[in-house]
């Protein structure tokens, strides 16, 4: 056994010197193979914990960088989709523009057959589909109210010309639309020389003087007909009537009470007398009365225009689809019924192919919004995106879009176009409108995430410094400084071979007592 071993003081001496130099020579080639100069507690106690808990908490946050730089992708994707958005509603907002910027209305000309309308049964032109819609709108091409609506009635209190005295006042009652009889004195009688004469101007001055009293737009017409039939018109446009008709009796001299069943039709605010008497024929429109008929109906406005096209009347189709007229024959008007007197109206073809750029467009948009996720998570879908800034979970942020849908052509605002909005030009500025809040709606949340993604950027630069120092700062508690370590190497192998040579010298003393044998 090594302790009935007896050494000399010199080989034990340097042995112990060649034990003390490996031990150093291994704890060097082990710093050198590590790079560290604490491997263990036991090396430095101190340093190698606080460099172990130095360590842990830049791996902590190594993890946490991790987890940025997918909530980095994760809004670039959502930047990507809103970027991506943005362009397709301005294609649609330059769809809507060329849209309003059309004209290309399709119309048709008609001549207006007065023989064919011009009777005592009432004839409509008949507008349906396009933008009228399902239910017909009519507009009349005569007028038969002469024989139905009077605006003047004779009364029955007429007084015939006896002719056994003097002069007499020959008279009846009339009724101004329906109000009070008013006495019209048709002049004196006079019977001198065996006869009855009733001047013009008694006649005249008698009953406009009476009219005029009761503050009628009705006079009398400035003379007397053949068969002696007064002829009454309207003298100012101010009357309200739907039509102005009148019914006076004839007379005659020595005649017995007149019938009350001459008519004369009037439109408002003619001027002279219109149809031929006790027929209640109807009167056609002309193309002017036609065209004012229709652009006035509140059931066309905005969805059929009419005009005078040189003498014919011109029927323009203010919508995406087809109208359909009945009343019309080829290119005439006659008031028919049936598929022979129907015409169809073609629709704007163009704003027809804009509509379905435009809807074609929102699809996309919704599609695209769909599409912007990133390892699961999609801005653009409501989804939220939450980041944890450091190791102790105390600092974070969500990031969640402004609309807590996310964004789509709902949340935007954006409806399906449909052929009543792209036939008028009011809608299309109003959709212009929407369109425009849909865009700064959009950059609004753009500028959202681009600020919370600037925010996340700089936090990991700074986790990054931070990581970068924690290292550091545990490397410089336990690693080794390898031009140190190697001089250090290269100073113990020569103090090795020193103690082995020592050690050898002492071994060779130790033998001079062999000699002596």
């Amino acid at each position: 056994m090594a302790s009935n071993i007896t050494l000399s003081a010199g080989v034990r001496q340097n042995l112990l010197a060649l034990q003390n130099t490996a031990n150093l020579l291994g704890l060097t080639q082990n710093r050198l193979a590590t790079g560290k100069k604490v491997n263990s507690a036991l090396d430095n106690p101190t340093n190698f914990f606080t460099s172990s808990s130095l360590s842990s908490r830049a791996k902590d946050l190594s993890g946490i960088l991790d987890s940025m730089s997918n909530g980095i992708n994760t809004l670039k994707a959502a930047d990507n989709g809103l970027t991506a958005i943005t362009t397709a509603v301005e294609t649609m907002q330059a769809t809507v523009s060329q849209a309003r910027q059309d004209a290309s209305w399709k119309s048709t000309s008609f001549t207006v057959d007065a023989t064919a309308i011009g009777t005592s049964t009432i004839k409509n032109l008949t507008f349906s589909g396009g933008a009228v819609g399902t239910t017909p709108v009519n507009v009349a091409l005569n007028d038969t109210s002469a024989a139905t609506e009077p605006l003047l009635t004779a009364g029955s209190a007429f007084t015939a010309l006896d002719m056994t005295t003097g002069d007499e006042t020959y008279s009846f009652n009339v009724t101004l639309d329906g109000g009070s009889p008013v006495a019209i004195s048709l002049g004196t009688a006079d019977n001198t020389g065996g006869g009855s004469t009733l001047t013009l101007a008694e006649t005249v001055a008698g009953i406009n003087a009476d009219l005029a009293a009761a503050s009628s737009d009705v006079r009398v017409r400035d003379s007397l007909t053949t068969a002696g039939n007064l002829e009454f018109y309207i003298a100012s446009g101010t009357h309200t009537g739907t039509s102005s008709t009148i019914a006076v009796g004839t007379f005659a001299n020595g005649g017995t009470t007149p019938s009350a069943t001459t008519f004369f039709g009037f439109g408002t605010g003619a001027s002279d007398a219109g149809a031929a008497a006790g027929a209640g024929a109807g009167t056609p429109k002309t193309v002017d009365e036609l065209v004012t008929a229709i652009n006035g109906n509140s059931s066309l406005t905005g969805k059929v225009k009419a005009s005078n096209d040189g003498g014919k009347l011109n029927i323009q189709n203010l919508s995406t689809e087809d109208l359909t007229v009945v009343g019309a024959a080829s290119t005439t008007v006659n008031g028919g019924t049936g598929s022979s007197n129907t015409v169809t109206i073609g629709g704007n073809t163009v704003r027809k192919n804009l509509i379905t750029q435009f809807n074609d467009l929102r699809t996309q948009l919704d599609k695209l919004a769909d599409d912007s996720s990133f390892n699961g998570v999609n801005l653009l879908k409501g989804d939220t995106l939450k980041l944890i800034f450091n190791e102790t979970n105390t600092s974070s942020i969500s990031i969640v879009s402004q609309d807590a849908n996310g964004i789509n052509s709902t949340v935007l605002g954006i409806d399906t176009a449909t052929s009543a909005e792209f036939s008028s030009n009011t809608l299309l500025d109003a959709r212009s409108d929407d369109l425009h809040a849909a865009l700064t709606q959009l950059r609004s949340q753009s500028s959202a995430f681009g600020s919370n993604l600037s925010i996340v950027q700089n936090r990991q630069e700074f986790t990054k410094s931070m990581i970068n120092t924690l290292q550091t700062g545990s490397d410089a508690l336990v690693l080794a400084d390898s031009n140190e370590e190697a001089a250090n190497l290269l100073a113990l192998q020569t103090r090795q071979q020193l103690s082995t040579t020592a050690l050898s010298l002492a071994s060779q003393a130790d033998q001079a007592v062999l000699r002596l044998f």
